[in-house]
């Protein structure tokens, strides 16, 4: 950790932020936009996230094999979106995100089973837009593991939001990732302070 960010830590710990969230008795699993968009550096959007599947393949794994239920997301637009949608003036690179493409597929180390739904959205949060918080009230879900892309983007979005529905929310660590090193660490860090618990994969495991 660097020197600032145990500075601001130690700041925050005597006025009371960042403190520990207890783990839900039913937690569901919200995989965020691990699609072929963003996980191909050959999409204009994309980076080199092999890391970050392969540790969401394992969680994936312990996930279904304890019953919890497993939700995914992916950023899918219509032609009519490209010139409609303020985020894409702001970040023309994910115009490449058409329905019609490969790029907005779940990456096929990751492939959902069929009873896990892939929830398509248009905006940063996976509950922007969508029926995910309905469809995880019908799962009776009490609390999140949020993984995916990117760190600072879509996995921040989704958690604050998820946070604002009073879902306690835990980020493995391992299983996010970003197109830069700074904003994923800085962004874990604000979010593991505000929002949610960031924590090893293996200590969502052991939970």
């Amino acid at each position: 950790m660097s020197d600032w960010m145990e500075t601001v830590r130690e700041q925050y710990r005597t006025r009371g932020v960042g403190e520990r969230l207890a783990a839900g008795r039913k937690p569901g699993v919200v995989v965020v936009d691990l699609i072929n968009g963003f996980t191909d550096p050959a999409c204009p959007p994309g980076s080199d996230l092999d890391t970050v599947v392969g540790h969401t393949a394992e969680l994936l794994g312990w996930a279904r094999e304890a019953g919890l239920p497993v939700f995914f997301t992916t950023i899918s637009y219509e032609p009519q979106d490209l010139d409609e949608l303020v985020w894409l003036r702001k970040m023309p690179t994910l115009r490449a995100l058409t329905a019609d493409s490969r790029w907005v597929e779940v990456d096929q180390r990751l492939t959902p089973r069929s009873t896990e739904p892939v929830i398509a959205k248009k905006a940063a949060s996976a509950f922007h837009g969508t029926d995910l918080a309905e469809q995880l009230a019908a799962a009776g879900v009490d609390s999140l593991i949020v993984c995916g892309a990117t760190t600072s983007g879509c996995i921040r979005a989704t958690v604050i939001d998820a946070c604002a529905g009073n879902y306690p929310v835990r980020v493995p660590r391992e299983c996010v990732g970003d197109r830069a090193e700074g904003p994923h660490e800085a962004n874990l860090f604000d979010i593991d302070a505000k929002y949610a618990d960031v924590v090893r994969l293996d200590e969502v495991m052991a939970a």
